[in-house]
């Protein structure tokens, strides 16, 4: 990992709690990581799909992707979500796909200095693990779909990237020793 990854998910002691995205497509395992990662950090964890509108979430369970002007106000929530918690005083992760640049800047719209956690994974185990899910709106018909609009963050974006097929535990590491490199 190279300095610049090292420092994308960092906040210096003293300064305001870290608020970071946990990204990626359906099956990368963003609330899993997301869920570990606030544990380890003491923040708040926000599941970003409890946050979609029901009409959203009808739409997913039929098969039918969701839209850049149907995604708006779900990230609004969310990004008011991370902006109260860091209001607060209050560390957050947030599980949310983020998968365009433009969902990212509207995220940082609410609160500038997030860092994002982009779990990089496969078309194919993507949608085995959506395929083995029980209990979830999003079917793994969809997971084409999020591939066909990702756009992996840039390097102009403070984003550290994970194999999203490595252990939890491992992930929440590697994000850990990240930000105490920093």
């Amino acid at each position: 990992m190279d300095e610049e990854a090292a420092q994308a998910l960092t906040s210096a002691p003293g300064s305001v709690p870290p608020a970071i995205v946990v990204m990626g497509v359906a099956g990368c395992g963003k609330s899993a990581v997301g869920i570990a990662l606030a544990a380890a950090l003491g923040a708040v964890f926000i599941e970003g799909d409890r946050l979609h509108p029901p009409e959203n979430v009808a739409r997913m369970a039929r098969g039918e992707p969701l839209t850049d002007q149907l995604r708006e106000g779900w990230l609004d929530a969310i990004g008011g979500h991370i902006a109260a918690s860091i209001g607060k005083g209050q560390g957050v992760v947030a599980a949310c796909s983020a998968l365009k640049h433009s969902y990212r800047a509207r995220l940082r719209g609410f609160c500038p200095d997030i860092d994002f956690l982009y779990l990089e994974i496969d078309p194919a185990t993507a949608r085995r693990r959506v395929g083995n899910r029980k209990g979830h709106f999003m079917p793994a018909s969809l997971v084409d779909t999020q591939f066909a609009i990702l756009e992996p963050p840039g390097q102009d974006e403070r984003a550290l990237t994970l194999d999203a097929t490595l252990p939890v535990d491992e992930l929440v590491g590697q994000a850990m020793r990240s930000m105490r490199r920093s």
